[in-house]
């Protein structure tokens, strides 16, 4: 027997731009930050991994501004595009996740149980990842918003600051060097492994995605393009 199904608008344009956004941004970002991790392997010149590490702070940014959206959408939007609708955080979730696991056949107008956790997951690790490059960004090729300000902290003489440039010691006085890198490991550190992080969970994300699209057969996918899904008529309503 086929259950009736009713076409649902469900994902708005400010969250489908910002999916796609946030997928292009990442993508680029893993694989200019594999060449920086591996540029020795790959024979890539000093100047070219300033070039790479350059690149790959510009993409930041609009990786940054992208989130940064999405976070204060998450508290100013509407229906989906709430933290609340989206993260495990709602009164009755544990109720929620028994009975996913036990329904199989549960259809949900946003993320289901599984997806709302595996989106805690990525945004936490997506936040670092902003959070700590922008630090790194600052100590390492001296871009804002705290490039200016490191570059301060080391130069031997404040009135030169542009003579700092990213792997050069001219006007570096060298204990400021190596207090600021002090400061800076905590931060690669957590971007280091926050980095490796998401490419473990891209993986199962997109296997969780697809895994519910068999399970609950509601145009998941297609939705995040459409903005559409196809939900069980008593669902819809």
């Amino acid at each position: 027997m086929n259950t009736k199904r009713e076409q649902i608008f469900v994902w708005s344009r400010n969250i489908r731009l910002f999916h796609w956004i946030n997928v292009i941004a990442i993508t680029l970002l893993i694989c200019i930050g594999t060449l920086i991790l591996n540029a020795k392997l790959f024979g890539v010149s000093t100047d070219g991994k300033i070039l790479l590490k350059t690149i790959h702070v510009i993409v930041g940014y609009v990786f940054a501004i992208n989130l940064l959206f999405r976070l204060l959408l998450g508290f100013i939007g509407k229906s989906y595009e709430k933290w609340g609708k989206i993260l495990p955080f709602n009164k009755g979730f544990s109720q929620e996740l028994i009975d996913f696991k036990e329904h199989k056949k549960a259809t949900y107008k946003g993320h289901n149980p599984a997806g709302k956790l595996m989106l805690l997951a990525l945004f936490s690790l997506l936040f670092i990842q902003m959070i700590s490059g922008l630090v790194v960004a600052g100590t390492d090729i001296y871009y804002p918003p705290f490039g200016q300000s490191f570059a301060e902290s080391i130069a031997i003489d404040k009135q030169n600051i542009e003579a700092i440039k990213p792997y050069s010691k001219v006007n570096v006085d060298e204990e400021a060097y190596k207090a600021m890198r002090d400061i800076r490991k905590p931060f690669i550190t957590a971007h280091f492994y926050a980095f490796y992080g998401l490419i473990f969970l891209i993986p199962l994300h997109i296997i969780g995605v697809i895994f519910a699209e068999r399970r609950e057969k509601t145009a998941l996918v297609s939705a995040m393009i459409t903005g559409y899904k196809y939900l069980p008529k008593e669902k819809a309503e």
